[in-house]
């Protein structure tokens, strides 16, 4: 399976300052997701809207320094699109980076690509637990090929911090 999108590489390089020495980790976790949306949904139109709210969904983590990273995520991406001609884009991409969180099926405007995009990222952060039907043996090829580097530490260790931080909202990126 291959893995390399020309919209991924340039935007997270863009973004490898800030994202510092979790850039690998980060890296992959993008791609497995994008690569979810891919497995998931076969209509080529939206590859490149995946592509962009891959690099964008948490990119607020490294840009604002806070597990709180959905509406800073949105404001980058939003950035992006205005100066990319994208503008179009911006409504749906943004219900992507908004609900991917979401523990329940979501019904709602542009439901195909928001409902993909929620199922490819949990499908990533449950190691594969959950498929939501997707091929478990395409599921586990990506996660070789792709591996997390401790990305699920990393995000455990922030949501922990966060935990005694702000205990009545230990999980504010969930909607």
């Amino acid at each position: 399976m291959e893995y390399f999108n020309k919209t991924i590489e340039d935007l997270l390089e863009s973004y490898r300052p800030a994202i510092g020495a979790d850039y690998d980790k980060y890296k992959n976790h993008v791609y497995r997701v994008f690569l979810n949306c891919i497995l998931i949904d076969h209509e080529r139109g939206n590859v490149e809207k995946y592509a962009i709210a891959a690099v964008f969904h948490d990119i607020g983590i490294w840009t604002d320094r806070t597990i709180d990273y959905l509406y800073p995520s949105i404001d980058q991406m939003e950035f992006f699109l205005e100066n990319n001609g994208k503008r179009e884009w911006n409504n749906e991409i943004t219900l992507m980076i908004y609900w991917h969180h979401k523990t329940g099926r979501y019904d709602g405007k542009c439901q195909q690509t928001v409902e993909t995009f929620r199922k490819a990222d949990w499908i990533d952060v449950s190691l594969g637990l959950i498929t939501f039907g997707a091929e478990k043996h395409q599921i586990r090829q990506t996660r070789k090929m792709l591996p997390n580097l401790g990305f699920h530490v990393f995000l455990a260790k922030k949501i922990f911090r966060n935990f005694f931080m702000h205990p009545l909202n230990p999980l504010p990126m969930f909607k």
